[in-house]
């Protein structure tokens, strides 16, 4: 598949190095101010260099000389949506993905905004398009959460619960281990690059959030006989509670009970929540660092737990490249 990746972050990087490893040819690359594309905008034998645009990236800010919506024109299979995710109206990642569904192009999204705010737009836009929609990568990174979900069928899952944000994870890990208080952990995660310079996207509990809404989506479309019955959700509708209020008392008094703090998200094909919650120290919930958890309740199967790293570069690429596989 021909690949045009829109966002040169890190996940958008390591989509643009990996996709050789995975039978897929990048053709084109943009990021929010220049792009690079392949001669003949990707009808070439070969698609742009990895190398050249992750080191042009690195030493100079752009990935090419060409403008932005080069990229988006380029003759390509599938649309990778790896910029920053945006709220409300989630632009520009929307209108990314709706311009290639209306060339009748696939989409793959790693952009949050556009799957959890507009879900029913998008739902639109490929009714109307002979392309498809994927969004693996928005939940849980690595983790083949919304995959699994399709697979048994949302009208058969009763709730996605689990741990779904890995920096408010470490921090109360942190909290946990030594006893200590919330600033200061913080402190200690911005240091060590878990934690970002404005912590607020992750532990007031949005970014959890957002994952939830998206499987309530999941959930609410898939098991409804006619998608116009469906409930579409966003994050306003979302009852949310992040971690900054938690004190290190709560964590010590936990422990002396065999339990501990985590901050579980839950979806449902009626409700969205995200809070601290007291869970069993050595409990399925209780993963610890930077690590995340998906559980899944089923009607017929019993519950599903999967684990594994809920972000980074490769991580999360490797879900759009999965996602991308199931598009051929």
């Amino acid at each position: 598949m021909r690949l045009a990746v829109i966002g040169a972050g890190a996940v958008g990087r390591s989509v643009v190095e990996l996709a050789g490893e995975y039978g897929h040819e990048v053709v084109a690359v943009a990021d929010s101010s220049s792009a690079v594309v392949a001669d003949g905008g990707g009808t070439a034998s070969t698609g742009v260099d990895p190398d050249a645009v992750v080191a042009r990236k690195a030493e100079r800010g752009i990935v090419g000389d060409d403008d932005p919506d080069d990229a988006l024109a380029a003759d390509y299979d599938v649309l990778v949506e790896a910029t920053p995710t945006t709220l409300d109206d989630a632009e520009p990642g929307f209108s990314h993905v709706t311009r290639a569904l209306e060339r009748d192009r696939h989409a793959v999204l790693a952009n949050k905004g556009p799957v959890a705010e507009r879900f029913g737009d998008l739902r639109a836009a490929v009714a109307d398009s002979d392309g498809e929609i994927r969004f693996e990568a928005t939940v849980g990174g690595a983790i083949p959460a919304v995959s699994t979900v399709e697979d048994i069928e949302p009208g058969h899952v009763t709730a996605v619960r689990g741990v779904l944000n890995g920096t408010a994870n470490f921090i109360l890990t942190r909290m946990a281990a030594e006893g200590l208080d919330y600033d200061h952990v913080l402190a200690e995660a911005q240091d060590l690059g878990v934690a970002e310079a404005d912590p607020s996207f992750d532990v007031d509990g949005t970014d959890a959030a957002l994952k939830c809404v998206i499987l309530a989506n999941v959930l609410s479309f898939g098991a409804a006989d006619d998608p116009a019955d469906a409930r579409e959700f966003t994050l306003a509708d979302a009852d949310v509670e992040g971690i900054r209020d938690v004190p290190g008392s709560a964590l010590r008094l936990a422990a002396e009970d065999g339990r501990t703090v985590r901050l579980i998200g839950e979806a449902t094909g009626d409700t969205v929540r995200v809070a601290p919650r007291l869970v069993p120290e050595n409990g399925t919930l209780a993963v610890s660092g930077t690590q995340n958890i998906v559980q899944i309740e089923t009607s017929h199967a019993g519950r599903l737990n999967i684990s594994g790293r809920g972000a980074g570069g490769p991580e999360t690429a490797s879900a759009v490249l999965g996602d991308v596989g199931r598009l051929e």
